[in-house]
């Protein structure tokens, strides 16, 4: 095997690495988010039967390890219920359900956090149970969890570094090959790390303004 020095087609690949990366990260995200969001709606409600599947399912997914996880979807899975499963495939669905368990806790927190008066004014007033939470509960729970929500996000972008050991050619997969081909292991992830710490930054700061941005428009003062 022939060794090869740095081309600026590497360049092209760590963007393409990168851009897996961001795209897998963006979807997981949103689905995990809206996941999360609904199970912490039906725990706050009380509906029969799901508060305690909702707790044992998560805490698993929580405390448990997410290459455990990975695994158990893209090899475990397939073998047991005889499908196919390509590895994004087995990524966004790990990846979601993982970021839905963390999400569901801050939302859950959230949604508890807001005072029970104000929710008896409301219903004194007229209001439904949609009401209530989309005018009373949301804007005060969201000016809540935007901050904890921020800090899980910026964990689980590190997460889907994980993803290159099931065959998707993301950002660490694109290291791993540039690495083999090259042999400067201290360059290459050093790039690599310093990419994921400037994605990390950007979105700590765009949670940041989020943040500030909710606070200010519910006065919300803190807890």
């Amino acid at each position: 095997m022939r060794y090869a020095d740095f081309t600026p087609y590497d360049i092209i690949l760590l963007l393409q690495g990168l851009g897996v990366t961001l795209a897998l990260f963006i979807g997981t995200t949103l689905i995990g988010l809206a996941i999360g969001l609904l199970l912490a709606v039906v725990h706050h409600y009380r509906i029969p039967g799901c508060r305690p599947a909702i707790v044992l399912v998560t805490e698993a997914l929580k405390n448990s390890p997410v290459l455990v996880q990975l695994f158990l979807v893209f090899f475990g899975i397939p073998a047991f219920l005889h499908i196919r499963m390509t590895p994004v495939e087995a990524a966004t669905l790990t990846i979601s359900l993982n970021t839905a368990a963390f999400a569901f806790v801050v939302f859950r927190s959230g949604i508890e956090s807001i005072d029970r008066d104000q929710i008896e004014a409301a219903k004194v007033f007229g209001l439904d149970r949609s009401q209530i939470l989309r005018f009373v509960i949301a804007p005060q729970a969201a000016a809540f969890s935007v901050g904890p929500l921020v800090g899980i996000l910026v964990n689980q972008l590190q997460v889907t570094s994980l993803i290159s050991v099931i065959g998707v050619f993301d950002l660490t997969k694109i290291g791993n090959i540039l690495n083999l081909r090259t042999l400067q292991p201290f360059i290459v992830w050093a790039v690599i790390g310093l990419i994921y710490y400037l994605a990390a930054k950007t979105l700590a700061h765009a949670g940041g303004r989020i943040e500030a941005a909710l606070r200010k428009s519910v006065k919300w003062g803190g807890i």
